[in-house]
């Protein structure tokens, strides 16, 4: 008999596997799909948005120059590329919405209540990282590398180079703008706490310009624009920690005290 529960047991685990991956399939499928639906409409403008891509470069260009291409298929990949990018950047609140519709139903109620306004914050940050990027960082870094250079040689830009330049940099203060969200998770599930954090708040400020030395390039005017909103991003992190997650104590205590039966 036992034998036979073992096997029954066995039987429903597998089954319940099976269906995980079954839905995790459908899911990335979801995910993958529309991604492509967005590169499909977005690559018929993949030129005008290199354009506006460019338009903080260009704009300081010199008089008579322009940007370059140095191999055959730039002109073509370097749209392609951009395309792609921006696709999976729009489709990157579905493609969150698909993980949650996947982990959602193993949650409690309180991490609910918590895990809905992080995504929808860790998307506005991650946008905001790019727009910050775009219109401030980028017209001051570009005005000072373009303004500093040898009288006689010309700034011409290859445009795979700069896209890959400008990308790097997206990626990079994305990320460095989810430190709000990260400080307050590490803080929200015990693993410190608020005091401890603000007493390593010296520590916290050197690495952040040794994460921004790391992925800018080596001068010390897009290290610092990026190290100092690091700096920032991490206060405000212990300014939401000190109000959400006491505010959330008392709940998360209730919820976790289920009754014996």
């Amino acid at each position: 008999m036992n034998k036979t529960n073992n096997t029954m047991d066995d039987q429903e685990q597998e089954q319940t596997l099976v269906s995980h991956l079954v839905e995790l399939r459908q899911r990335l499928m979801w995910a993958l799909g529309i991604i492509l639906l967005i590169f499909l409409c977005l690559f018929y403008f993949a030129n005008d948005l290199y354009e506006y891509l460019s338009a903080p470069l260009t704009a300081l260009l010199p008089p008579g120059t322009s940007m370059i291409a140095t191999d055959v298929t730039s002109p073509f990949f370097a749209p392609f590329k951009l395309t792609l990018v921006l696709a999976l950047f729009l489709a990157m609140p579905f493609i969150l919405h698909q993980m949650w519709a996947f982990i959602a139903p193993g949650l409690y109620q309180h991490e609910k209540r918590l895990a809905v306004p992080v995504l929808a914050s860790s998307i506005f940050l991650f946008y905001a990282g790019i727009a910050f990027a775009y219109y401030v960082v980028f017209p001051i870094l570009f005005g000072f590398f373009t303004s500093v250079g040898p009288e006689n040689v010309a700034v011409m830009t290859d445009i795979s180079s700069y896209l890959n330049f400008v990308l790097k940099l997206f990626f990079a203060f994305g990320i460095v703008f989810e430190i709000p969200i990260a400080t307050l998770l590490l803080i929200w599930t015990g693993a410190t706490t608020v005091k401890d954090l603000s007493g390593k708040r010296a520590y916290v400020i050197v690495c952040c310009f040794v994460v921004g030395m790391l992925l800018t390039p080596p001068d010390i005017i897009s290290q610092s624009l990026l190290a100092l909103p690091m700096w920032l991003l991490f206060e405000l992190g212990l300014i939401l920690a000190r109000v959400f997650v006491k505010s959330n104590d008392e709940e998360i205590d209730e919820e976790s005290v289920k009754p014996q039966i």
